[in-house]
């Protein structure tokens, strides 16, 4: 199975991300953009786990997220990883409050407790938009010229996913494993 944690994206966010998504894809740029359900920001990539492992991994979850409040979030500025000049994914990014990167990182220690190892990089909220194809570039310059009239609306967080990430015949789908709501 191949796993990972996310927080899912939410209205009006989502319609946001959706109007841009449209607007990137008649770019005619190499890229692998998400599928519109498969919007999310992701906390944690586990990566292929075999299936008896995934009650250890949704208990980990469980507790790192116990007591979690539900979290004010917003869209922020587009980007993309490494960098804007080598793109390789593409992203919009989340502005959110310390309690996000409390609880990234309390997923990530009690997720190290269980054999998974930390992330490397420090922890960048965002939602990914769309990979670069293998081999391909993009221009250095564009991707803010596809965003016009894309507003950096607020939204709340209010769940943690657990999500399967199955490749089919359709494309990849993810599928809830398991969902912790947050707040009282």
């Amino acid at each position: 199975m191949r796993l990972f944690a996310a927080v899912p994206v939410p209205e009006p966010a989502r319609e946001q991300i959706l109007g841009l998504l449209g607007k990137l894809r008649e770019a005619g740029w190499p890229v692998r953009w998400v599928h519109d359900e498969g919007l999310h920001m992701t906390l944690k990539f586990f990566g292929e786990v075999a299936p008896e492992r995934l009650d250890v991994i949704a208990e980990a979850l469980r507790f790192a997220g116990h007591g979690a409040d539900t979290l004010a979030l917003e869209l922020g500025d587009l980007g993309a990883f490494p960098s804007r000049n080598r793109p390789r994914v593409l992203w919009v990014g989340v502005q959110a409050p310390a309690g996000l990167e409390l609880l990234q990182d309390r997923i990530e220690r009690g997720c190290e407790a269980i054999g998974f190892p930390p992330e490397g990089a420090p922890f960048q909220p965002h939602i990914t938009l769309g990979r670069v194809r293998e081999g391909q570039r993009l221009p250095t310059t564009g991707l803010e010229d596809h965003a016009e009239g894309f507003e950096r609306v607020s939204f709340v967080a209010r769940q943690l996913v657990l999500y399967e990430s199955m490749l089919t015949t359709a494309g990849l789908r993810y599928e809830s494993r398991m969902t912790l709501d947050f707040g009282p």
